[in-house]
């Protein structure tokens, strides 16, 4: 199985909403490492999604 790079954001995009649904559940969504690992989670995802979205201009730019 190849991934391309909506794939892996997809993945990732699932799992963020996995552990926060997990973290909820368990009541540790409170504690500041859960909410702290969550966040810096959340902040890979963003920068995963600006480089998708810089490659895929650079691609369509280039002939």
């Amino acid at each position: 199985m190849i991934f391309n790079k909506n794939t892996v954001a997809l993945i990732y995009t699932g799992l963020l909403a996995l552990s926060f649904f997990l973290a909820g559940i368990f009541n540790v969504l409170d504690y500041f490492i859960v909410k702290a690992i969550l966040f810096i989670a959340f902040t890979f995802l963003g920068a995963i999604l600006v480089w998708i979205a810089l490659k895929d201009s650079d691609q369509k730019k280039s002939p």
